[in-house]
């Protein structure tokens, strides 16, 4: 029995609940149906007791789930917890952080929007390191550079074999804020310039005579997952991080990069704005 559950098998466990739900059967009905305990139900409800492939595809069968893509997607999260490289982590860093890098592991496309700041995925060494620096609950230098070689890692899924398509929408205030100073803006800013040239990422910019637009002030980060039911919003919040799975929730955040796409600049222009402002460091 697991007492600490990842993200993703959290996902996978409320899954599987929302297959029963949409049954219309109660943990109790769905027990007497599988000939197994209840409390057997909740477990593997609640990503404390793991299943099978084979047992995931039993659920979706006595469920009535005739959605095969969906039911294979589901079944394809099973297995013990991977030791992917952020594991090394999980005594250092709040949980939350490791289950971020593993959803953007599994993802299928990242897609974010910021206003205030340089995407993390996108960010330099030097950059990120000021932004933990000021962080509202003070960091011991340890911590910073915990947290600093962290970030530098998520990226590895931009930059393997295979990459991961990434689309980031970033206002130009985030652009023009000289975080560490105008050296290490500079380089920041060369940085996305020279990532905006791999034909994997797409980066926009949202500039200050748009105005008011959709979304503006959050941070909205959009993980794609094999079939759009398995989609995951993040949400990057002063209280810590929020992850979203909900139809209603994923559908309001689709038709809001929609929007913003409309806003934003084109990928060419995006790349003449971010020189002009090295230009005017």
């Amino acid at each position: 029995m697991r007492t600490n559950p990842t993200g993703r098998q959290l996902r996978l466990g409320a899954e599987l609940r929302k297959l029963r739900e949409q049954a219309g059967l109660t943990s109790t009905a769905a027990a007497q149906l599988l000939g197994m305990p209840q409390a057997q139900v909740s477990n593997m409800e609640t990503g404390r007791l793991g299943v099978s492939a084979e047992r995931v595809r039993t659920l979706a069968c006595q469920y009535d789930c005739a959605d095969k893509a969906l039911v294979e997607a589901i079944a394809g999260m099973v297995g013990g917890r991977k030791h992917g490289w952020w594991e090394t982590y999980r005594e250092i860093l709040p949980s939350p952080l490791l289950d971020l890098a593993e959803l953007e592991h599994n993802a299928q496309s990242l897609r974010t929007m910021v206003t205030a700041r340089i995407p993390g995925l996108l960010q330099t060494v030097d950059h990120a390191r000021e932004i933990f620096r000021q962080a509202v609950t003070e960091l011991s230098p340890p911590d910073i550079e915990h947290r600093v070689s962290f970030r530098i890692k998520r990226q590895a899924v931009l930059y393997r074999d295979d990459p991961t398509p990434y689309e980031a929408i970033i206002h130009e205030a985030a652009l023009r804020m000289k975080i560490g100073g105008p050296s290490v803006s500079q380089k920041q800013l060369k940085h996305l310039l020279d990532a905006s040239e791999r034909e994997h990422i797409i980066l926009r910019a949202i500039t200050f005579d748009a105005g008011a637009y959709p979304g503006s002030g959050q941070s909205i980060f959009y993980a794609h997952g094999p079939v759009p039911e398995l989609d995951t919003v993040h949400l990057d919040q002063s209280h810590g991080l929020t992850f979203l799975d909900a139809e209603a929730q994923l559908r309001k955040y689709r038709h809001l990069f929609e929007r913003l796409n409309t806003v934003a600049l084109s990928p060419d222009k995006t790349r003449d704005l971010i020189r002009t402002v090295i230009h005017d460091l």
